[in-house]
């Protein structure tokens, strides 16, 4: 099973950046496709950003233009980086790897634990 370990979370003055790292102990991220999601309290969980195996990305309205997320496939990590952070952008992040099939059997989805980012004066 894929272990997806993340960190950069913390607290953030509005305006400020942040930048959420996830990485796998294998190489799995050379071969799948990743994205970030998001939950504010009380609200569903939401799709912030992905990015394929090609390096193709695609954000969410509310982050465009502020987020940027990036693969480096020799670390087996996925980065998200966060600038002119918002008040809005309070939430707990996940790190995500969806179902694929590797040719021969199933795997994933999988998940990260969650990271508290929260963005407050």
């Amino acid at each position: 099973q894929v272990q997806l370990v993340e960190s950069g979370g913390g607290l953030v003055q509005p305006g400020g950046s942040l930048r959420l790292s996830c990485a796998a102990s294998n190489s799995i991220f050379s071969t799948v496709a990743m994205g970030w999601y998001r939950q504010a309290l009380g609200k569903e969980r939401e799709l912030v950003a992905t990015i394929t195996t090609d390096g193709v990305t695609n954000y969410a309205d509310s982050v465009k233009d502020r987020f940027t997320i990036s693969r480096d496939n020799a670390k087996n990590t996925v980065y998200l980086q966060m600038n002119s952070l918002k008040p809005e952008d309070t939430a707990v992040y996940y790190c995500h790897v969806p179902r694929w099939y590797d040719g021969s059997a199933w795997w994933g989805p999988y998940w990260g634990k969650g990271l508290l980012v929260t963005v407050s004066s």
